[in-house]
């Protein structure tokens, strides 16, 4: 996926700046915010003292082959704003507004148009792909629209200038490095690595490559659409190469698509895929030819981290299903636009500027990692990346990648 022109949405852009009033500056630390999710969901009742509404949306794939990652994503969001109405001293609510974009860059500047019109919509969570940031980063930031990104993890979304972003993952250079770095371990001497020529794909790609080659690996590189159906010329140059593993830089359906041409040829490699392939429709897709598949990916198994206890048996009891890829990440994100927007609250109206002022301010711990942003929107230190494994049709944690062998 490349970049898109933002030409379509600048007249949109244009009238919500007019609508825009009373931007404030203030910045504002704000101390743990643990606490504001409270442990069990509802539909989004209560109230709070003030009796404001202050809105905030979510951009990501709500259809087409990548959707589960945005459904994980918005239940994970809606079950924070949920709970943060429930709570009596809050004093308001928060109303979330969801637009679709596919995960698709071209789709991404009108999904992103249709929250920006909204005038009351102070923050944005998302993105969930790398492709559509890239597509709308500048086009949020021109509108002083904060967005916290739990997904999207290209390695070149800090540095494109985008003036409002930030992101609560660990990007793809610092993933594929780490992924490179287990491999070497394991003393592999040659390594495919296959992107789908995304953003996301070809970057994370290019880190593993960079890294490997670093560590003195051996890497054939080879590109394939997305838009491919059949992997059947793909996997048999993979299993006439004689590399010992294979890494695909590329998202869950595609994923699944290629495990079963894989094992359709025989290859009996190790096989590797990131975060973007990690989810039941990867599963589901790979039926068998799934099982041994490892995924590296910076987000967290709420089934198992003790930190996420209560997140996890709220959001089995309202969605009924265990929380998957980025549900925990994008609970976070709302929750620190819940803190951001108390603190911007504190100091005065909240706007569009003064929350991404408060953002910019935050020191929020949640549940996956503790919230507070350098200067190009990334977390302040190095989140931690997790290694998973497929066993018998279930994805399952393995622990950090750092500790394997």
């Amino acid at each position: 996926m490349q970049n898109r022109s933002f030409v379509r949405i600048a007249a949109l852009g244009a009238t919500a700046v007019l609508a825009l009033a009373g931007c404030s500056s203030s910045k504002k630390d704000s101390g743990s915010g643990g606490g504001l999710g409270g442990s069990s969901a509802s539909s989004g009742g209560g109230s709070g003292s003030s009796g404001k509404t202050y809105k905030i949306g979510f951009e990501g794939p709500l259809s087409g082959d990548n959707q589960q990652l945005g459904i994980n994503e918005l239940n994970g969001a809606k079950l924070a704003v949920q709970q943060a109405n429930q709570k009596s001293d809050l004093g308001f609510k928060v109303a979330l507004v969801e637009s679709d974009d596919g995960g698709d860059p071209a789709k991404a500047p009108a999904a992103a148009a249709k929250l920006i019109q909204d005038t009351a919509i102070l923050g944005v969570i998302g993105p969930s792909f790398s492709g559509a940031t890239k597509a709308t980063g500048k086009t949020y930031g021109g509108e002083n629209i904060a967005t916290i990104n739990p997904s999207a993890t290209n390695g070149t979304l800090q540095d494109q200038g985008f003036t409002t972003f930030h992101r609560i993952v660990p990007n793809d250079n610092v993933e594929g490095t780490a992924a490179a770095d287990w491999f070497a371990r394991k003393g592999l001497k040659k390594v495919f690595v296959v992107d789908d020529l995304s953003d996301y794909g070809k970057g994370v790609a290019d880190a593993i490559q960079k890294e490997l080659e670093a560590k003195g690996v051996s890497v054939t590189r080879k590109g394939v659409d997305a838009k491919t159906d059949d992997y059947g010329a793909i996997s048999q140059t993979v299993k006439s190469s004689g590399a010992a593993a294979l890494f695909y830089g590329g998202y869950d359906a595609q994923a699944a698509k290629f495990a079963q041409a894989l094992k359709a040829t025989g290859y009996k490699g190790l096989t590797v895929t990131g975060n973007g392939g990690k989810s039941s429709v990867f599963t589901k897709g790979a039926g068998p030819a799934g099982n041994g598949w490892y995924f590296t990916c910076g987000c967290q198994d709420a089934t198992v981290a003790a930190s996420a206890k209560d997140f996890t048996a709220a959001y089995k009891a309202q969605f009924k299903t265990d929380p998957s890829t980025y549900s925990p990440e994008a609970y976070d994100a709302a929750n620190a636009f819940v803190q951001a927007i108390k603190d911007a609250a504190a100091k005065g109206d909240v706007t569009r500027k003064s929350l991404n002022d408060a953002v910019n301010a935050l020191n929020y711990t949640g549940i996956t990692t503790t919230i507070k942003f350098g200067s190009n929107g990334e977390l302040d230190g190095t989140p931690p990346v997790n290694l998973y494994i497929q066993q018998n049709g279930a994805i399952k944690s393995i622990g950090l990648i750092s500790e394997q062998k």
